[in-house]
């Protein structure tokens, strides 16, 4: 499992973001720019930090799944872990 595509996709700022906070900030950036209200400018920059907060929370999806495991029964009534099918 690499961080460094994340981490070299988003400013330093973003990658310090817990998944919970990033999410809050692009929701509140696509409500902004679904209002239309605001100069071009700020709507460009808006959407930039929207997409690196997209790769952000993606990127921590996909730490998330990685680390999901399921409980298995062996054969001989043993338990162990395998990858969750996701």
């Amino acid at each position: 499992m690499s961080k460094a595509p994340a981490s070299s996709s988003v400013s330093p700022e973003i990658a310090k973001l817990g998944f919970e906070e990033a999410l809050s900030q692009l929701e509140i950036i696509v409500r902004q720019l679904e209002s239309g209200q605001g100069k071009l400018d700020d709507a460009i920059a808006a959407y930039e930090t929207g997409s690196q907060l997209r790769r952000h929370c993606d990127a921590k999806l996909k730490e998330a799944e990685a680390k999901i495991e399921k409980i298995a029964q062996n054969s001989d009534g043993s338990l162990s872990t395998q990858p969750a099918d996701l």
